[in-house]
């Protein structure tokens, strides 16, 4: 049986709202790497760019799975020495990123350089969910929004020589 995409799109972002993240903060990171790239960016054609990455059943399943495994974390469900890596975000434990990597493939090459960017400089939202305060571990999550992000800006920046087709 396949879930249907409307359950997985409705449960995908409230999870995101649940944990602190809203549509705005990650199209706010779309802004930030691509203010200097697309001439009269705005706000609202960054928000554009995240719904459509938001509506791929690929993101949304990365979306779930993330979450649920820092939510494991949080309480207690995984069993040593993976329990201690997660809550810690441990440096050299790199399964976080290989699933955000699923992300940033939907949108082609573009997409790594801005999730590595995004990922060094974590800006935003990214520096909130990697500060370890509080109870909550944002292992994945931190890398699922920035390869959102990533994504939507790569997507934004695909879009770009269109536009200026039009334009000219």
């Amino acid at each position: 049986m396949t879930i249907k995409k409307e359950t997985l799109k409705k449960m995908s972002r409230q999870l995101l709202l649940d944990r602190g993240v809203t549509i705005k903060d990650i199209a706010e990171l779309v802004y930030f790497l691509q203010e200097k790239y697309v001439q009269d960016l705005t706000l609202d054609m960054c928000l554009e760019n995240v719904e459509a990455v938001l509506n791929k059943r690929e993101v949304q399943n990365a979306i779930l799975t993330g979450i649920q495994l820092d939510i494991a974390a949080e309480n207690h469900q995984v069993l040593e020495p993976l329990q201690e890596i997660l809550e810690t975000d441990e440096g050299l434990y790199g399964i976080d990123e290989i699933l955000a990597l699923s992300i940033v493939n939907i949108y082609g090459s573009i997409g790594f350089t801005n999730y590595g960017y995004i990922d060094k400089v974590k800006p935003g939202i990214l520096e909130k969910l990697n500060s370890h305060e509080g109870n909550q571990v944002h292992t994945f999550l931190d890398d699922i929004v920035g390869a959102i992000a990533a994504a939507a800006a790569s997507r934004l920046a695909h879009s770009e020589p269109d536009r200026l087709n039009e334009r000219g």
